[in-house]
């Protein structure tokens, strides 16, 4: 079974880098694969258009949790210009390929982040409201 597996590969999936939540997060997205059920809650802390900051909480197999922390590793520090260039390519290639059946694990980060950083611009612009996350 993990044979198909690169040692990048099992690396992240058993010692996942990024992993949990952000109290400071200034944005927070979920994006999920209704076709396998893997589910990414993603979040980032922007400071003047760059990635300070990138955690996620995940329920999905080896190759999403792999998948996860490569891409959040790549875009983390990064410029919100240079991580949108990050595609589930990218994330795929980083981690020295993937087995067919689960390069699809891929587009969630990658979608991930391109969501997360549309928000963000959408917020700081106007055209969408910040979200609170204190409580009532």
């Amino acid at each position: 079974m993990y044979a198909s597996y690169t040692e990048t590969v099992l690396d992240h999936a058993r010692n996942p880098r990024n992993v949990g939540s952000i109290d400071d997060a200034n944005v927070v997205v979920q994006v999920g694969d209704p076709d396998c059920g893997d589910t990414l809650l993603l979040f980032m802390k922007i400071e003047q258009d760059c990635i300070k900051d990138i955690s996620f909480l995940i329920k999905g197999c080896g190759a999403a949790i792999a998948t996860a922390s490569m891409g959040s590793e790549l875009v983390k520090g990064k410029s919100l210009n240079q991580a949108l260039l990050v595609t589930d390519t990218t994330v795929t290639e980083a981690l020295g390929g993937l087995p067919d059946d689960k390069e699809h694990c891929s587009n969630l980060i990658a979608s991930a982040v391109h969501a997360a950083i549309s928000q963000y611009l959408s917020t700081i612009t106007g055209e969408a409201a910040p979200i609170s996350f204190q409580s009532a």
